[in-house]
Formats: structure tokens, C-alpha cells, sequence
């Protein structure tokens, strides 16, 4: 199965359009001629580009205005022109350079790379009128926990403040340790908050993925309820396997996008689930159907 950690060494470098988008050409109706969803504008919406990257980005911006919704995650700079091309909105984005999960800034001896990237990405993000940016905390390699919350303050805190400078946020990305990204450090809110709380910014906010916070922790909603004013955006993914969330998978998802709701909550949440259906525009609209509350 396709994953983040290997898609993103090349989205760095050139837009991912795959081989495979030729096999599933007959399926993907980019040009459907089906109306819009009618939204109800409690959720903003958005799409992993990774996940999708089967389409070249000029299809999938296509996809997207197809349904109905106007938002792509996880961009780099090279790419706001296409985005801007077709009036989607980038609403999480990455840096230039090669982007790891692993080598994050939890080890000093990133932060001099980490700190170019976010130094030089931040101004370009924030004239191209986008205000997120994620960052990852890397993966332990034999540290424990307050050493990384120290190391990764003293990386990200100059950062931060450019970011306020900028009116742009920092959003540090929870993944799971069991299943996905062994060894990373940020894998549980608890870890996460209190770095939150070190930093002591409203510009810098944790990413809640769904998916990978259910397979490490569970209890999201409850999890939501507690600790809303720390999580600046929200991913998805049907648990197990990351694929498409019905009522395949074991959460029940429009439960969890009321909750959000709930807390008053503005931001985007961006469908991060690799569709396994041999019609794959549809799953993509399901999604954004079930999540739209």
C-alpha cells in the first residue's frame, strides 16, 4: 500500500502523476457532468493530494470543483500556480526541499535544514494568501519524550514567531507509531498538547489525523472535546487499512465531524484515505458527503 512517507520524497522534486492514472482512466468521469454537492458550509472541506496522486493535479483541481468542494492539502510552493490556475485553495502546505517524517525537529541536528525551508517557505505562503503549514517531529531514534519536547521548542520557537510575523500557522502533524510511522515521536495528544503549550502560540496548533489517532489511541471524540483549542486541522482515514470511510471501517464518521462542529471549529478537514473502489471520483464524494454535517 501506497504511503505519505514515500510519496512525499518525490512531491518535493515534480507533481506525482503515476502510471497508473492511464488504468483507471475509464473510471475517474472528471468531466461528469453530475451536479455539485449542495454543502451545508458547517465543514470545510479538502483532499489529500497525496492520496489522489494517480491524477495529474491538473485533474484532480478539476475533480475537486467537480464536487462541489475547493481545497487541496498538503502543497508545496511549486505547485500554489496550478492550485491558483483552477481558484483552489491550498489549505495545508508544505515547504520546498525534501520533506521527512522522520528527521524531524526533534533532533537538533535538522534544525539548521528545517529552518531554511520554514524561513524561506513562510513569506511565499503567506503572498500567495495561504496561512498553514505542517511540520513533523521526527522519529525517536532512543530519545525520550522531554528531551524531544525541548528540542523541538527550540527549533520551532523563531519559526513560530516568523509564522505570527506572517499571519501564518505551524501545524505539527500526530501519526501512529503501531501501524504506519514506527518510531515517530508525536504520536499521542498528550505529548503533542504539552508541546503546544510550551510553545505558547496561537500560531502554532497540532494536526489531529482521525486515522492514526484512532489506531494509537482511540476515545476521538472525547479526545476532540478536550483539547479542540489545540488541533488547527483535521485529517481522515477508515480504520483499518486507510481506505475509504463507510461503513466498511470501524468509526463512524459523521459523529466525529458533529463533534468538531461542536466545537466551533473553522478550519478545514481534508479526506486522507487511499480509495480502494474501482470508481474513485465517487469515493472521493462519498467522503466528502458522509463528513458534510
Amino acid at each position: 500500500m501506497t504511503n505519505r512517507r514515500n510519496v512525499i520524497k518525490t512531491l518535493a522534486t515534480g507533481s506525482v502523476a503515476l502510471p497508473m492514472s492511464k488504468l483507471f482512466a475509464g473510471n475517474m468521469n472528471i468531466s461528469d457532468k453530475s451536479k455539485p454537492l449542495k454543502l451545508k458550509g458547517n465543514i470545510n472541506h479538502s483532499v489529500c493530494q497525496w492520496t489522489y496522486n494517480f491524477l495529474p493535479l491538473d485533474d484532480l483541481c478539476k475533480l475537486v470543483k467537480s464536487i462541489g468542494f475547493n481545497a487541496i492539502d498538503l502543497i508545496a510552493p511549486k505547485d500554489f500556480q496550478t492550485l491558483q490556475k483552477y481558484g483552489i485553495y491550498s489549505s495545508m502546505c508544505y515547504t520546498n526541499g525534501e520533506i521527512s517524517l522522520t528527521k524531524g525537529w526533534n533532533h537538533t541536528e535538522y534544525h539548521p535544514l528545517l529552518t531554511q525551508q520554514f524561513t524561506e517557505a513562510i513569506p511565499i505562503i503567506q503572498q500567495n494568501g495561504y496561512k498553514d503549514v505542517i511540520c513533523f517531529s521526527g522519529s525517536r531514534d532512543g530519545m525520550d519524550d522531554e528531551t524531544g519536547l525541548k528540542n523541538c521548542v527550540e527549533g520551532l520557537k523563531p519559526i513560530v514567531a516568523l509564522a505570527e510575523n506572517n499571519g501564518v500557522t505551524v501545524h505539527m502533524e500526530l501519526l501512529n507509531s503501531k501501524v504506519d510511522h514506527k518510531d515517530y515521536m508525536c504520536d499521542n495528544h498528550k505529548w503533542g498538547v504539552e508541546l503546544c503549550k510550551r510553545i505558547n502560540s496561537p500560531n502554532f496548533k497540532l494536526l489531529y489525523d482521525i486515522y492514526h489517532m484512532q489506531i494509537d489511541e482511540g476515545d476521538v471524540i472525547r479526545t476532540i472535546n478536550d483539547n479542540h483549542q489545540y488541533f488547527g486541522h483535521y485529517h481522515t482515514g477508515g480504520v483499518p487499512g486507510r481506505h475509504e470511510i463507510d461503513d466498511t471501517q470501524e468509526l463512524y464518521y459523521p459523529a466525529v465531524m458533529r463533534a468538531i462542529v461542536a466545537t466551533g471549529f473553522k478550519g478545514y478537514v481534508a479526506q486522507e484515505f487511499i480509495p480502494a473502489a474501482q470508481d474513485k471520483p465517487a469515493s472521493l464524494k462519498k467522503a466528502i458527503e458522509i463528513c458534510d454535517v
